[in-house]
């Protein structure tokens, strides 16, 4: 598993007597961007909700690190590095912009008792290191002037700009992102990805997206999936040829 971040074997879901994943097998390295893709019902989701803890498999098992992480629950799984974003992105309405990336940062030193008490000078000197943090991304995603604004009062382009930020601020080796760029003007979904792109490249995605002609070009692999089961995979373009494919697309 030399090189390998993320491998998924055997893994299988069922709702009742829907079988949402037949066996699926997934392995993905350090620093790559691999999409999922297939028809709707044809698992994505469900896949990306094993890994994160959403769901528990009923067979199979997952490896982050080459440490079995299968049935984990989600806080500890993040809590080894691995985050996950929402179709719908997921923020604290109430709180404003920065104060959203805040709550996403992965070193909350000031949190303990005992720091707040006797460390005084450096959780204040971290708090201020993550505030800095949190602007220069603010000001790379172009939504510096909301700074201050409700997350509650963001468009849904703008939201989607907030996730990558909190990803960021997370500073997560792995992220699995469930259709980022789902309804947003085609100009918007390249603004967003080129901004994913321009983040630390070590940082390591599966992404779940339907828009295919928006993201193939900010991939590395694809798996192909249909009724639960891997059918292809291989490079982007490569995969799109593969007859199999093609089929179920059209028969869909």
């Amino acid at each position: 598993m030399k090189g390998v971040l993320l491998k998924v074997e055997g893994v299988k879901k069922s709702f009742g007597g829907l079988k949402a994943i037949r066996g699926g097998d997934l392995e993905v390295k350090r620093g790559e961007r691999i999409l999922i893709i297939g028809p709707n019902g044809s698992g994505k989701s469900t896949l990306i909700n094993v890994i994160s803890g959403v769901y528990r498999p009923d067979g199979g098992k997952v490896f982050f690190k080459e440490r079995e992480i299968t049935n984990l629950p989600p806080h500890e799984i993040a809590r080894l590095g691995i985050i996950r974003t929402f179709q719908v992105p997921a923020v604290f309405g109430k709180l404003t912009v920065l104060e959203n990336l805040l709550v996403a940062a992965k070193r909350r030193f000031g949190e303990t008792y005992s720091s707040c008490l006797f460390k005084r000078r450096s959780w204040m000197e971290e708090e201020e290191e993550l505030v800095k943090k949190a602007f220069e991304l603010l000001k790379l995603l172009k939504i510096d002037h909301l700074w201050d604004k409700p997350a509650s009062s963001l468009s849904g382009g703008q939201l989607k700009l907030l996730e990558m930020g909190k990803v960021a601020m997370a500073e997560a080796e792995l992220v699995l992102m469930d259709e980022p760029v789902a309804g947003i003007h085609p100009y918007l979904a390249h603004n967003l990805l080129n901004k994913l792109v321009s983040l630390e490249r070590e940082r390591t995605y599966v992404i779940v997206e339907h828009r295919l002609d928006i993201i193939l070009d900010y991939v590395d692999y694809v798996y192909a999936m249909h009724q639960g089961e891997i059918i292809a995979e291989g490079k982007p373009f490569d995969v799109l040829k593969d007859a199999r494919l093609a089929e179920v697309y059209l028969g869909a």
